[in-house]
């Protein structure tokens, strides 16, 4: 029997190819909203992070946010992803425990 095909993606961060389903999206909805799509069904363009905050630090450096979505991101929303990864990293580290 052949191998379920995973979708693979990158991450904006660090550059690491890893599954989907471990990766963080952020997406810029139609509005220019950016928020962190936690079902992975938004609609709008889509980035890929690692849910490990160094890797939102080496993304606001790069400007890689910036670069995916074609317009500027304000400081204000690098801010908002920090506290909302911290939350899932901290929500994902108690399911491992589990």
């Amino acid at each position: 029997m052949a191998q379920k095909k995973i979708p693979m993606r990158q991450c904006i961060g660090c550059q690491t190819s890893r599954p989907k389903k471990e990766l963080v999206r952020i997406v810029r909805g139609p509005t220019g909203e950016i928020s962190i799509d936690a079902v992975g069904k938004k609609p709008g363009r889509g980035a890929y992070l690692c849910p490990d905050p160094e890797c939102l630090k080496k993304a606001q450096k790069k400007k890689a946010l910036e670069r995916s979505f074609e317009q500027p991101v304000p400081a204000e929303v690098y801010e908002a992803l920090a506290v909302q990864l911290s939350r899932t990293a901290g929500k994902e580290a108690e399911d491992a425990q589990e």
